[in-house]
């Protein structure tokens, strides 16, 4: 059966409001929020079982931690852009916001990498103990969510001349999906920050 003929790949469904990818990310959603949902309780219960438990702002870097903050809320800034730039037929526009939203996407991972490899550099580990094991485990599963909205931006980014013009509606749609996606990527990492950095 060809796309085409599967009902609301672009018209919302009666009985939810919604076409059938974005009922999908949003179901998809649920289950990461559990999963991160999971690691941010176990983080909560190690932490008040502990006796003594460090302070993130010792170990961590702060500064590189906010920049980086900062990063990632820039780039749900522009991959709103880049979709109401389609929603205004304007694909050049398009592609040099989602480049932005792409690069901002690689800089957080390349200071991340730096940010680990210091860690590494003075001997801090997972290993090491119950606060760099679960700052590792968290970062670590961000990081991976954030190369895969960075696969699927890159992959949206370099058809975008094929599939907007094939058709505009359900190529706008899969961005406002992939922004979706994003957005929780970003939102889980807000959540982060405070949590392993600032408490």
């Amino acid at each position: 059966m060809s796309s085409e003929m599967i009902p609301y790949t672009v018209d919302e469904r009666p009985d939810t409001g919604l076409y059938n990818a974005k009922f999908g990310i949003w179901l998809f959603l649920a289950s990461e929020v559990m999963l991160f949902g999971s690691l941010i309780s176990s983080y909560i219960i190690l932490r008040t079982g502990s006796a003594s438990w460090p302070v993130g702002s010792t170990i961590l870097n702060v500064p590189m931690a906010t920049i980086n903050t900062m990063i990632l809320i820039s780039s749900s800034i522009s991959i709103v852009y880049a979709w109401a730039s389609l929603k205004n037929n304007d694909l050049k526009k398009f592609r040099l916001y989602m480049f932005l939203t792409i690069l901002a996407g690689i800089v957080f991972l390349c200071v991340k990498g730096v940010e680990y490899s210091t860690k590494f550099h003075h001997g801090l580990f997972p290993s090491t103990n119950t606060f760099l094991g679960i700052y590792f485990t968290m970062t670590g599963a961000h990081a991976l969510h954030l190369v895969g909205g960075i696969v699927v931006n890159i992959y949206m980014f370099l058809t975008s001349g094929i599939k907007f013009k094939e058709n505009p509606q359900r190529f706008t749609n899969r961005i406002e999906i992939a922004g979706l996606y994003w957005h929780f990527v970003d939102l889980v990492w807000i959540f982060l920050f405070p949590l392993l950095y600032l408490s």
